[in-house]
């Protein structure tokens, strides 16, 4: 977790000093706003993983030595191919085009979404195919 957040909280700080030397050459408002913004990304998390780097034990990509398969975890099973994620997707489709077309999608996109959501539990509960 050390690791992690020192490699966050520098890209923050290159931001930042970038974010300053860009506001005193182009005096231009948004591009600092967001280099701002960009260097707020990196420090806010690489400042809480620092946080509590220092309140947890050390993780395996923490040690010197360690290896990729100390940080493996127990390999369980993977779940197949399955339908619902791509209904998911096309129920958020609808309710994006909702805002376009207008409310008479909605219902569409209702139907889609709970239906994926609904299959994806029942899946998983069984674990298979529905």
């Amino acid at each position: 977790m050390r690791v992690n957040g020192s490699f966050l909280a520098v890209i923050g700080v290159f931001f930042a000093v970038i974010g300053i030397v860009y506001w005193f050459w182009s005096y231009e408002d948004a591009g600092f706003l967001m280099l701002m913004g960009s260097a707020l990304l990196g420090i806010l998390p690489g400042g809480y993983y620092l946080w509590w780097a220092k309140r947890m034990k050390p993780l395996e990509g923490d040690e010197p030595e360690a290896t990729v398969a100390d940080g493996a975890g127990v390999i369980d099973s993977f779940p197949g191919s399955s339908i619902w994620p791509f209904l998911l997707g096309l129920g958020a489709f609808f309710a994006t085009m909702t805002f376009v077309f207008g409310l008479w999608l909605a219902p569409i996109a209702a139907a889609l979404g709970l239906s994926a959501v609904i299959g994806a539990v029942v899946e998983s509960r069984r674990g298979g195919t529905v």
